[in-house]
């Protein structure tokens, strides 16, 4: 599972992560390996390394709706707006 490698990557020291793994691993058991792994896709499109979520997505059904990426906002223009090369 790549959401297993990028939560252990994600953490200072993979250990961190452990806990996060085998509570990921326990809810294939809950909810079947297919929504599991449906899920996972998902959260690591979105770049979501958690546990919580994953497990919230599960009980949500969101397994089952497409990934669709969110629509970047349009960038504001103002005379009062500093942009980052502002703080260069």
């Amino acid at each position: 599972m790549q959401l297993i490698t990028a939560i252990l990557h994600s953490r200072r020291h993979p250990e961190q992560g452990y806990r996060s793994y085998l509570g990921t691993l326990r809810l294939g058991e809950r909810f079947g390996e297919a929504r599991l792994e449906a899920v996972c896709q998902r959260a690591l499109a979105i770049k979501v390394l958690s546990y919580r979520s994953v497990e919230s997505m599960l009980s949500h059904g969101l397994d089952a709706q497409p990934v669709t990426p969110e629509p970047s906002a349009p960038r504001l223009q103002h005379d009062n707006l500093r942009g980052p090369e502002y703080f260069h």
